[in-house]
């Protein structure tokens, strides 16, 4: 067993093996798909189930959705009958391990929504079988392995740690980064009981390089829940020191490259338009709601997660200031959005901050477009909107160029060059670059 730590031994020493066990991943998204793909390439069956009749489609047809995992790494797999997709739950029945890796959103309220982790328990335990290890990935609260979870399987009466398995492994996926994939970053693994820990340590030593087991499926699941919440309070750091650089005319990105210079006690986060995607945003809600449950309020973790969501106002504060500096107002302004995903070079707009602050321009009367090289259309205020080119002549003709998301692929010298007017949340337009617009930074 590659990377794993070693536990001790069971009296039923059961061995997961590629060419013999079968593993089901419930959920194809950008956590599901590369972790099948990596079962599969270590020799395993792996099904896939997932209700998207679209991603089932695309699989079995061997054309990857998710840009992390390349067609020509996951068409050998598919052709070779290791990997497959079904929205058909009975194929559970056939899988000797289940990894469950849906979505947890939040309500409105912002409360934990963990109603497709219930649902995907609901349908597993109509299959539940003596043996079966079941993992859940998908980010949660604390408690929610063994006070929720549990007792549906056990309502079946299987005793888990001698019938069932079950524990708790957090996703860590980083969609587009080029360096870190599912296979070389850690996996954490706690189990409701040490037999349940064991088994999911042999499973997983295959898949990924390193597996760290931890004491419990609670540990587990604060872990990761330490982990975003970890850069949330530091991006709310660099995001008010970003409002009182603004306040007191300093280069607040001038600042923190001169504090990063420090080789110890200090690590560099970067202020910007707000915080998204499918962790930071969610996870400390996920946090301070089971600790309000406990009677504790986490105050600092609150107040964090306070300054990020109000950065989308901020940012339409200093369009509104900028256009102002021009004899200009939103209403009937040309305002070419530059970036519409929540971070650099994906295409995945969950949570975006860009989206939120073309709504607040919208109701301010802008004329928007926006242009974004991996997310060819949106659904903004009940229509359609298309990414549009990025031409000298639409440059020109915008009357404010608003920088959200700092793909690569744009040309920010071109950029430079042609609009009269550029706020910049990213600080993508360097100092040095020749330009003819007039840039005004967060």
């Amino acid at each position: 067993m590659r990377g794993a730590q070693t536990l001790e031994k069971s009296s039923r020493d059961v061995h997961y093996t590629p060419g013999e066990t079968t593993v089901a991943i419930i959920g194809l998204g950008y956590v599901g798909l590369p972790l099948a793909v990596e079962f599969a390439s270590a020799g395993f069956k792996c099904i896939g189930i997932d209700v998207d009749p679209r991603k089932v489609k695309s699989l079995n047809a061997q054309s990857s959705y998710i840009p992390d995992v390349p067609t020509e790494q996951m068409a050998p797999f598919v052709q070779s009958g290791l990997l497959s997709a079904t929205r058909d739950f009975s194929a559970l029945a056939d899988c000797d391990a289940i990894v469950i890796c849906v979505p947890t959103p939040l309500r409105k309220t912002k409360d934990p929504d963990i109603s497709h982790i219930l649902s995907a328990c609901s349908k597993i335990v109509k299959h539940l079988k003596s043996g079966h290890l079941i993992i859940l990935e998908s980010t949660t609260y604390p408690g929610t392995t063994d006070e929720v979870i549990l007792p549906i399987f056990e309502e079946s009466g299987m005793k888990v740690g001698e019938s069932f398995f079950l524990a708790f492994s957090p996703e860590r996926v980083d969609p587009g980064n080029p360096e870190f994939k599912t296979r070389n970053i850690c996996k954490i693994v706690g189990g409701v009981t040490p037999e349940c820990t064991k088994r999911a340590v042999e499973l997983y030593g295959h898949a990924v390089d390193t597996v760290l087991p931890v004491s419990s499926s609670k540990v587990a699941e604060m872990a990761k829940l330490l982990e975003n919440t970890y850069r949330s309070v530091n991006i709310a750091l660099a995001n008010e020191l970003a409002l009182m650089c603004h306040r007191l005319n300093i280069d607040v990105w001038e600042v923190i490259d001169a504090a990063a210079t420090k080789p110890f006690g200090y690590q560099a986060f970067y202020p910007g338009p707000g915080i998204g995607g499918h962790c930071i945003p969610l996870d400390p809600y996920y946090l301070t709601w089971k600790a309000r449950l406990s009677g504790f309020e986490a105050k600092f973790i609150g107040l964090a997660a306070e300054i990020n969501s109000a950065m989308p106002h901020h940012v339409v504060d200093i369009v509104s200031d900028a256009l102002n500096t021009d004899g200009k107002c939103i209403n009937g302004s040309r305002i070419l959005i530059l970036g519409v995903a929540y971070k650099k070079n994906v295409g995945d707009t969950r949570e975006s901050p860009a989206l939120e602050v073309m709504d607040l321009l919208h109701i301010k009367g802008a004329r928007l477009s926006y242009s974004d090289p991996f997310v060819p259309a949106i659904a903004h205020c009940g229509q359609e909107l298309k990414s549009v080119d990025v031409t000298p002549e639409l440059l020109s003709e915008a009357d404010c160029v608003v920088i959200i998301t700092n793909h690569s692929d744009f040309d920010y010298t071109a950029i430079a060059s042609h609009a009269k007017l550029i706020v910049d949340t990213r600080n993508a337009v360097k100092n040095n670059l020749g330009r003819n617009a007039r840039v005004v930074k967060l």
